[in-house]
């Protein structure tokens, strides 16, 4: 049974994650942006044949038209203003209503954390489940943090991924934290560094995640929910989920929103909710996760800032990387159409400058290219430079593969620890 679940979770890893306003949209600036023919994929073969380098160079003659690359672009915050709206127009973010009522269903500690179990409504889907964790006995405000849980290839788990609650852990989220984490429940570990933690689960994820008997049954593939927590069961949920992800990405399209677009509203939600406690200081918020929660924090660190220091693990690249050499081994949870034009995709977490920002890469990470990963922390160095605040900006590289170790985890929480404690 262990060598079974030390497959599943291996197999589970490599499947995966009015404009004007009085300012004028720069012409296109040819500068540095040519098509580079020496990439991996340009010079040699894409991912899809020889429409790669064609595709690819539509938008590589100039920088992207809302890049704060463009010399056009010389005041910050009106360039952010119209670089914000822009992007919020592309993803397509749906309204979710009023802030919902927070139903608690259980307090517990361990390990000297006091952790809350929390629930709320969203006009659509089933409750959002949540966990918040501080230290045991903490009075007055904290700062805290938004965790988000990683992809992964597997929709069944979500907060339980990141955290732990008690010696009954189950076996396969013992294994995904040692594949991904070095054994930590990392939510955990933050909190206990004197924050308020809340992970709540992502769109389509365990509470949140698409359930057999809600679709047609021609489209169960002869699955049903029962006996859910077998690891065989789980195992063919997450099969079925991985293929049902372009039937819903398609349907969120024709719907006018994209994947990232409800993932910034369901997390908005969180954040809302986090900044509202009565022990904890809305001034001092930060957010971050590994893969998919590295895409989570593009996204919600990149629009709303709230967010006052971000840590993104092992989702940096470009838009190029995607397209000539990668998307086979990311979601569809990725891509917002037409985006690439405006800005590339470390430009969208750029979007919070001057705003403390570390991105932490794996130099063997098999989602993405090394020259790419180098080339998006090229992007965003010289955005903060630019604005004048290189020292807001860092960006390291871990030998491995995918993953964010104890290592990675230490630099992240000073990283938390000089901008939210000061």
């Amino acid at each position: 049974m262990k060598l079974q679940r030390r497959s599943f979770i291996k197999q589970a890893g490599m499947a995966g994650m009015g404009l004007a306003a009085g300012i004028p949209i720069p012409a296109a600036h040819a500068g540095g942006a040519i098509v580079d023919m020496n990439s991996k994929a340009a010079g040699d073969q894409s991912i899809i044949g020889p429409y790669g380098p064609w595709i690819d160079g539509l938008n590589k003659q100039t920088l992207p038209k809302f890049s704060f690359r463009n010399p056009s672009f010389t005041n910050l915050e009106q360039w952010k203003a119209l670089a914000m709206e822009l992007t919020r127009d592309r993803m397509g973010i749906p309204d979710t209503g009023p802030l919902p009522v927070v139903e608690k269903s259980g307090t517990q500690n361990h390990d000297g954390l006091q952790i809350e179990s929390l629930s709320w409504q969203l006009p659509y889907g089933r409750p959002t489940q949540a966990l918040v964790l501080k230290p045991a006995g903490e009075t007055g405000k904290l700062p805290a943090i938004l965790a988000f849980h990683d992809h992964g290839g597997n929709k069944y788990f979500g907060r339980r991924k990141i955290t732990k609650t008690g010696d009954d852990q189950h076996p396969l989220m013992e294994e995904h934290q040692q594949h991904y984490y070095e054994g930590m429940a990392w939510a955990n570990e933050i909190a206990k560094r004197g924050y308020v933690v809340m992970v709540s689960d992502a769109f389509t994820f365990a509470s949140r995640r698409v359930m057999i008997k809600d679709v047609p049954e021609n489209q169960r593939g002869g699955l049903t929910d029962s006996a859910p927590e077998k690891p065989e069961n789980i195992a063919a949920y997450n099969d079925w989920a991985a293929k049902h992800e372009h039937v819903m990405a398609k349907s969120l399209f024709c719907g006018g929103t994209t994947w990232p677009g409800v993932f910034y509203a369901e997390d908005k939600v969180a954040l809302d909710l986090l900044s509202s406690r009565p022990d904890v200081d809305p001034s001092r918020i930060g957010c971050g996760g590994l893969s998919g929660g590295g895409l989570r924090t593009v996204m919600m660190a990149g629009l709303d800032h709230r967010i006052k220091c971000a840590v993104c693990v092992g989702f940096m690249s470009t838009w190029t990387d995607f397209l000539l050499n990668k998307a086979y081994t990311h979601t569809w949870m990725t891509y917002v159409p037409r985006l690439p034009e405006d800005l590339d995709f470390p430009e969208i977490l750029g979007l919070r400058v001057p705003l403390p920002t570390l991105v932490l890469n794996d130099e063997d990470d098999q989602l993405y290219t090394l020259p790419e990963m180098k080339k998006a922390d090229h992007i965003l160095a010289e955005i903060y430079k630019k604005a004048g605040f290189s020292d807001n900006y860092r960006a390291s590289y871990y030998p491995g593969p995918h993953k964010f170790d104890v290592a990675m985890q230490q630099e992240a929480f000073s990283w938390w620890d000089k901008w939210l404690k000061a």
